[in-house]
């Protein structure tokens, strides 16, 4: 969220760097509510020092033995009036704060303008797109065919953008899991957290999700339960409402949760195979930092997730998304794209993003910096990775003439198995 005094100093600065993501700030209903604002607290300091001078008076007409029951009248008319216009001040700010709270972050100054992917810029590239000398298979053909994913029973058992994972698919995507977790953990200086998968709503509005985006969101019946669209959501709310020590930052921390999107706005969008679930797993980074470090913390972060890339052979690129193409709550994202020969083109794995104190500012949370000011932290997250997604990834990047699938060295200890066979199982 905008810091408010911020905000109503500099409505046109504001919505200048609003309209390079798209967005159509109406600063004259801004103005006006804060003409309300300003003319109902400048009556009611009016009415306060008026009221004071008028107790005064009334005071020294007491000593003198005047009758004051009439200025005692008005000053209490006077009060009522001033209480009145305070809560009117307050309802007006809460006002502000609600419509603050549907507004996106604005862009960091290193950010390209931009209205939509396309004007998004490669900052690195990694590998070189896997060469065959056959005709590569999208993953959903090779999974099938090997009996390691099962699309048609998850759909009897739920319905679409499901899938149940046989045998070797199962454990690849367990293995995963715990090869991101042990690199981040024992390389990258990250702390594993195992959150909970439902959090309630003030945990969504603190990170950015709620009001604005409940529609992507899966709601417990009767409850004030949602299911995590992301660990970002539960992660980043540890230190919800809590001052942290800036020489203490930043804090770094992996969890490996399961996901659950409604995918509301992607009818028609990859509806084969696995790539966009209304259930997936994900390992994601959350980072924790001062002011001053966050944009140095997202290099940092976002190499971290690149390494999982590099080490597993996948080739990818770093891009830096533009304006128009960056999520509601961030000041700057690279998104991380892999390779995927079956379907001939690069596919997003991972976001990296600072929020700076865009999440923070929602959730309550500060850090205490030199002789003891306290500011808002700045909060940062990225996927590290996706798992589903790598799962496709090394199905399609590591396909065989045969329809077998080679396993990445890197992943071969914790699969104990070199390949999946043709008849899908682990050799």
């Amino acid at each position: 969220m905008h810091d408010l005094a911020s905000f109503r100093a500099n409505l046109d600065v504001v919505a200048a760097r609003l309209a390079d993501r798209g967005y159509k700030l109406d600063v004259e209903e801004f103005r006006q509510i804060d003409t309300q604002r300003r003319a109902a607290l400048t009556e009611s300091e009016q009415l306060k020092a008026q009221r004071n001078s008028e107790s005064m008076e009334i005071g020294k007409l007491k000593k003198a033995g005047q009758d004051t029951s009439e200025l005692q009248a008005k000053v209490r008319a006077m009060g009522e009036r001033s209480a009145q216009l305070e809560e009117q001040v307050k309802a007006i700010d809460e006002d502000f704060r609600q419509r603050l709270s549907s507004i996106p972050n604005l862009p960091h100054e290193s950010v390209p303008v931009g209205a939509s992917a396309d004007d998004n810029v490669e900052v690195k590239s990694w590998g070189t797109p896997t060469k065959f000398e056959f005709e590569p298979k999208a993953h959903w053909d090779l999974g099938t065919a090997l009996g390691v994913l099962d699309f048609e029973r998850a759909a009897k058992i739920t319905g679409a953008r499901f899938a149940i994972y046989m045998g070797a698919g199962a454990k690849l995507e367990r293995a995963l899991i715990n090869f991101m977790l042990d690199l981040h953990t024992r390389e990258h200086g990250y702390t594993e957290v195992l959150p909970p998968f439902m959090v309630n709503s003030a945990s969504l509005f603190g990170t950015g999700q709620l009001p604005k985006f409940a529609d992507d969101l899966f709601k417990l019946e009767n409850s004030d339960f949602w299911l995590i669209p992301t660990a970002e959501v539960p992660v980043t709310n540890i230190y919800r409402d809590e001052t942290l020590e800036g020489d203490q930052l930043p804090i770094r921390y992996c969890a490996f949760t399961p996901c659950f999107r409604a995918e509301a706005g992607s009818h028609g969008r990859d509806v084969r195979g696995i790539i966009r679930q209304h259930q997936f797993q994900k390992v994601e980074l959350v980072n924790f930092a001062r002011p001053d470090q966050s944009h140095a913390e997202l290099e940092n972060l976002t190499a971290s997730a690149e390494q999982v890339l590099e080490k597993l052979g996948l080739p990818y690129r770093r891009m830096l998304l533009c304006t128009g193409d960056m999520g509601f709550s961030s000041a700057k994202t690279y998104d991380l794209e892999v390779w995927m020969p079956g379907q001939n083109a690069y596919r997003e794995i991972s976001s990296c993003s600072n929020f700076e104190s865009f999440q923070a500012r929602r959730a309550g949370i500060r850090c205490k910096m030199a002789k003891g000011k306290s500011e808002f932290a700045h909060t940062l997250n990225g996927s590290g990775l996706a798992v589903g997604r790598t799962w496709v990834a090394i199905v399609e990047n590591y396909q065989q003439a045969d329809g077998s699938v080679v396993l990445p060295e890197a992943l071969q200890p914790y699969m104990n198995a070199e390949r999946i066979g043709t008849n899908g199982v682990l050799a």
